[in-house]
């Protein structure tokens, strides 16, 4: 809701403040007093077109600044963090600075920024309707936004099983155009993937065999010096002849038996006596562990040039494929497994080319329900708008509301088989435009090229009445110029009833020249102009009670005495019943 707006140095208008409430707002004052300044100013703070030539003479610049609460999830509050402005107060605060050398600045939430952020908030958050101003339904989007909240769930219901049913359709094509399109790169990797098992295979290395063939071929390579330092060794442990006549083992048992002798004499000697029994013990052991060992070395260079032979092999697939065989052969395994899932892609294309058929057909189907929901939608609106604007001196007027098959880039053709091609978008198949012919005999052209001026604002206004109870988004603003051009007597009464119908869902703002669309307003503002020495400014008051009597008495073109007051006062009554 619009909660203030303050114009200064704008037009005619000095410096103004507009303090609005919910409900029916009307703006008045006399002829060139400056009441469609307000609604300029409005459009400036909301990102409409700037002209040079509304800076008030003599000044720098001109600046409008509008206050307005906004619910704690509004989605204007995100496009205000975006920018970086203050977004988590209650209100928001949006300025627009026009400079009389043609720059224009624009703040939002106390941060300067781009003037379309201005234009994007605006459109969510005020409708202006006036004979330049057209902000509601001018984009086709809007059109067809405005049916499905009329239509209610039987439509808004389809519409989010057509965006569900569309998102399906798109993730399945765009997952099967990425397999087909990976087809080539698919085939080689497989390629790749199989010629690197056959090497493996061939080879059929075993875990660990790297190491033990390295072993083996360090040992073979020094047989002759292994032969010769084991025999040394056996020698030196067993052949007496190594140690003048006696050997290490016939020593240590020799020592054994003196110390045998002794332990009669010293108990102590029994656990040496033992030590020693087990040193025998060993070097028997390991004097005929080395035998066997010399036995046993021998060179042989067939079985070296095995071994080589195989450790080249190893080798080869170390280099290619990892540090050492343990690692080729976890590579193995992961080829393995990555070629049977490649393999697997040929059944994965079959099914995703499934399920996007049976994505398609479902959201054909559920689009064409969309379709017809919204025609008959379509009807009952344009029947609802036309008995709105046989109130508003409008009775020759004809509505219609066209469903048609969408051809805009926003949408993508959907082929089924047996069926004929169409182009869906998230939000269904159809293109609605709201046609208007102000008089019988012509044909229904776009609401916003029907007509021109008040009636232009009174088709609006039949719009946003016969939609008021059921769009979901609704615009919390409405702003309305010249919806009364050209129209008195009973009609003017009529069109100010509709505006307080709408006020009762929205904020309503009117700028009005008839006391009889004035009367029916819930707060009354007057824009009054003084006269300097050179120059004239206008400034807004509220007025009330007899103040107010006295504005709608000059509106009907009495004056303050005591019958324009009563006819006034009658016109207030009237309004209320």
């Amino acid at each position: 809701m619009l909660r203030e707006l303050r114009i200064r140095d704008l037009g005619v208008i000095e410096d103004a403040t507009l303090t609005l409430d919910p409900g029916l707002t009307v703006v008045t004052g006399e002829t060139g007093a400056g009441k469609t300044m307000v609604v300029t100013g409005l459009g400036l703070v909301l990102g409409g077109r700037a002209d040079t030539g509304l800076v008030r003479t003599g000044r720098d610049e001109a600046v409008v600044e509008a206050e307005l609460e906004l619910d704690p999830d509004h989605p204007a509050r995100e496009v205000v963090a975006d920018v970086g402005g203050i977004a988590d107060e209650p209100d928001l605060i949006l300025s627009r600075t026009l400079s009389a050398a043609g720059r224009s600045r624009a703040h939002v939430g106390g941060r300067r920024a781009p003037v379309g952020v201005l234009s994007d908030l605006g459109e969510g958050l005020v409708a202006v309707h006036g004979q330049a101003d057209q902000w509601r339904l001018r984009r086709p989007a809007q059109h067809r936004a405005l049916l499905d909240a009329f239509g209610g769930e039987p439509v808004t219901g389809l519409v989010r099983e057509v965006g569900s049913a569309h998102r399906a359709w798109q993730e399945a094509k765009g997952e099967l155009a990425r397999l087909v399109e990976g087809e080539r790169t698919r085939l080689q990797e497989i390629e790749l993937l199989t010629h690197q098992l056959e090497q493996i295979d061939t080879v059929d290395p075993r875990p660990g065999e790297d190491r033990e063939l390295a072993q083996e071929s360090e040992r073979l390579g020094h047989a002759e010096d292994l032969r010769s330092g084991a025999g040394t060794a056996h020698r030196l442990l067993s052949d007496p002849d190594s140690f003048d006549g006696d050997d290490v083992v016939g020593r240590v048992a020799r020592a054994g038996e003196e110390l045998e002798r002794l332990v009669a004499h010293d108990a102590s000697l029994a656990d040496l006596r033992r030590r020693l029994t087990e040193i025998g013990v060993l070097a028997s052991e390991v004097a005929a562990d080395l035998s066997a060992y010399t036995a046993d070395i021998e060179s042989d260079p067939a079985r070296m040039g095995a071994v080589q032979e195989r450790r080249a092999a190893l080798h080869e697939l170390t280099r290619r494929y990892g540090e050492d065989i343990d690692a080729v052969l976890r590579h193995r395994d992961q080829a393995r497994e990555r070629l049977l899932g490649l393999h697997g892609a040929d059944e994965r294309t079959e099914e995703l080319t499934r399920r996007v058929a049976e994505a398609a057909t479902r959201l054909t189907v559920r689009a064409a329900a969309l379709t017809a929901a919204r025609t008959e939608a379509a009807g009952r609106l344009a029947t609802t708008v036309e008995e709105e604007l046989s109130h508003l001196g409008m009775a020759r007027a004809r509505v219609q509301v066209a469903v048609d098959p969408r051809s805009d880039e926003g949408a993508v053709e959907v082929d089924v088989e047996g069926a004929e091609a169409i182009r869906v978008g998230a939000d269904g198949a159809d293109v609605v435009e709201i046609r208007v012919a102000a008089n019988r005999g012509t044909e229904p052209r776009s609401v916003a090229k029907a007509a021109s001026g008040g009636e232009l604002s009174r088709i609006m206004l039949a719009i946003e009445v016969a939609t008021a109870g059921s769009a979901q988004d609704r615009v919390p603003t409405y702003v309305f110029d010249e919806v009364d051009a050209g129209i008195g007597g009973r009609a003017a009464l009529d069109v100010g009833a509709r505006l307080a119908a709408l006020a009762r869902t929205s904020q309503v703002i009117v700028v009005t020249h008839l006391a009889q669309v004035a009367a029916h307003a819930d707060r009354h503002l007057v824009v009054h102009k003084a006269h300097g020495d050179q120059i004239t400014s206008s400034g807004v008051r509220a007025v009330d009670g007899d103040d107010r009597l006295g504005e709608l008495s000059r509106m009907m073109g009495g004056d303050d005495t005591s019958v324009g007051l009563s006819h006034a006062r009658e016109l207030l009554e009237q309004c209320r019943r």
